[in-house]
């Protein structure tokens, strides 16, 4: 059995006003935390990244 591309196009989703605004609300709150995550691997690299070039800096003098 051979298998045939069907397309589909979506021309309308209805979603009640409030129900939308609920969900964005939960997608902010949700983006908190990952914010925080990546702000404090950020923060890791750079502190590594600075002590090895001050290391490579020091050692030059």
């Amino acid at each position: 059995m051979e298998h045939e591309k069907t397309e589909v196009v979506i021309t309308d989703i209805k979603i009640p006003f409030w129900s939308m605004v609920v969900l964005i609300i939960k997608w902010t709150i949700a983006a908190i935390p990952a914010a925080i995550i990546l702000f404090l691997i950020g923060l890791v690299l750079t502190v590594l990244f600075g002590a090895t070039l001050g290391g490579c800096f020091a050692l030059m003098r």
